[in-house]
């Protein structure tokens, strides 16, 4: 075994006490239920719901750009490194999982109030774009605006990593990169990319209370 991976391997046997394995079966469970209603969210606003397209002023002032490779592959890749950091630094584990449940529960409630209608400049995402399949299975749906969960997800972790430097600084700037992506393809509303940081920031400080043993483990 490989210096590196033996690292990893004593901070797993050192931190893994009985009780913080019933947390991770509690979180797991906890995420498996978000999962859940993001699917009957990701369903009611999909084919149920027929929104109208609003005015933005800034969608209607600025040129559609085709950024597919940010919003699609910057997706998978940022989900990839998150999943490599949560198994390299396992104190982060318990919190991240439950804090990113509570955000996907309360964004799947958000998206289902108010029925905006697709931009009609929108960017059409490349169907046949390397890991299109993973990406529109995770992550993709029709209408879902507000607020913008690619924005809102990296700007969690940059929250939850707070005390690595490195690791704070990239995922401000992968949210500020998908915020920037989605206003020039169009693919949210510019309201949705603003108040998905301020949103998120709440979801974190109400996690950091309700998970209070695991958040202090940061």
């Amino acid at each position: 075994m490989t210096p590196f991976f033996s690292t990893i391997y004593l901070r797993h046997k050192n931190f893994w006490t009985k009780e913080r394995a019933r947390s991770l079966v509690g979180a797991v469970f906890l995420f498996i239920i978000a999962l859940l209603i993001q699917h009957v969210a990701y369903n009611y606003i999909d084919n149920r719901v027929i929104g109208t397209p609003v005015g933005d002023i800034l969608l209607n002032n600025l040129p559609t750009v085709n950024l597919d490779f940010f919003i699609v592959q910057g997706a998978l890749i940022s989900t990839f490194i998150i999943i490599v950091l949560l198994i390299a630094m396992p104190r982060y584990v318990l919190f991240s999982i439950k804090a990113l449940s509570l955000f996907l529960i309360i964004r799947s409630f958000f998206i289902s109030l108010t029925h905006l209608g697709v931009n009609l400049h929108q960017l059409v995402l490349n169907q046949n774009a390397f890991g299109f399949g993973i990406y529109n299975f995770l992550y993709n749906a029709k209408n879902d605006f507000f607020f913008s969960g690619h924005v809102g997800a990296a700007f969690l972790f940059a929250l939850i990593f707070r005390r690595q430097p490195f690791w704070r600084y990239f995922f401000f700037a992968v949210s500020g990169i998908f915020g920037v992506s989605m206003i020039l393809a169009h693919m949210h509303y510019s309201i949705d990319v603003f108040a998905a940081p301020f949103i998120t920031y709440s979801i974190f400080v109400i996690s950091a209370h309700i998970f209070k043993k695991d958040f202090a483990l940061l």
